[in-house]
């Protein structure tokens, strides 16, 4: 079974069993998460895809762990002008197991 769910803005294409790195949740650890945001779900090959999203589905998960992401470097420069300023961005992640999808 696969589903195509919405959180922090942004898709994300889950199985059973996967562990999806999303935007920052305030949830603790081992805290358990219902997903309705769901705008697609395959089972086989039945496929339901929602207007804006399938009703009466959901996507259970399970908080794994808070950690930060890679370094996103951010660099300006105005050539000739000896102007160059480097900085570094850590966007802090949630990393989430899916443990059921319904629908």
């Amino acid at each position: 079974m696969l589903a195509v769910i919405k959180t922090g803005g942004k898709q994300y294409k889950v199985k059973e069993g996967d562990f999806v790195s999303v935007e920052k949740l305030s949830l603790d650890l081992g805290a358990k998460l219902e997903i309705s945001d769901v705008l697609m779900i395959e089972n086989g090959g039945d496929v339901k895809i929602g207007t804006p999203y399938v009703e009466n589905a959901s996507v259970s998960a399970s908080v794994v762990e808070h950690k930060k992401h890679k370094t996103v470097l951010v660099f300006k420069k105005s050539r000739r002008k000896n102007y160059r300023r480097k900085n570094g961005h850590r966007q802090v992640m949630t990393i989430l197991k899916i443990d059921s999808i319904k629908g």
